[in-house]
């Protein structure tokens, strides 16, 4: 089970913080993902992060987005920073294929 949160409306340049509670598995060692889908948009992958903490992004993202997790929680993180209209989607978190409902984020002046 996956609950993503943090999603919003926000400027262009601004910033939002995504989580994403897993349940159900067990979360510290499990490969974790965000991925987003824009409007009219296949599912793209963003960002994963390794049991042990290794990241990785997609370029369109890098240096802008930061992920996380916090394995005592639980819980996983994506920081936005420096967002633009292409970064509106519905952001979604996936463990080996399995998907939460996902969170909205929306770029708007």
């Amino acid at each position: 089970h996956l609950v993503e949160s943090g999603g919003d409306s926000v400027q262009p340049g601004g910033s939002l913080k995504l989580s994403c509670v897993g349940s159900g598995f067990d979360f510290s060692n499990a490969v974790m993902k965000w991925l987003r889908q824009g409007p009219g948009q296949p599912i793209e992958w963003v960002s994963s992060i390794t049991k042990e903490g290794v990241t990785t992004y997609a370029d369109s993202v890098k240096g802008r987005f930061t992920i996380s997790r916090d394995n005592a929680k639980n819980t996983l993180y994506l920081q936005l920073n420096r967002l633009t209209s292409e970064d509106t989607a519905m952001y979604i978190c996936d463990f080996v294929g399995f998907k939460g409902q996902g969170t909205q984020v929306t770029v708007t002046v």
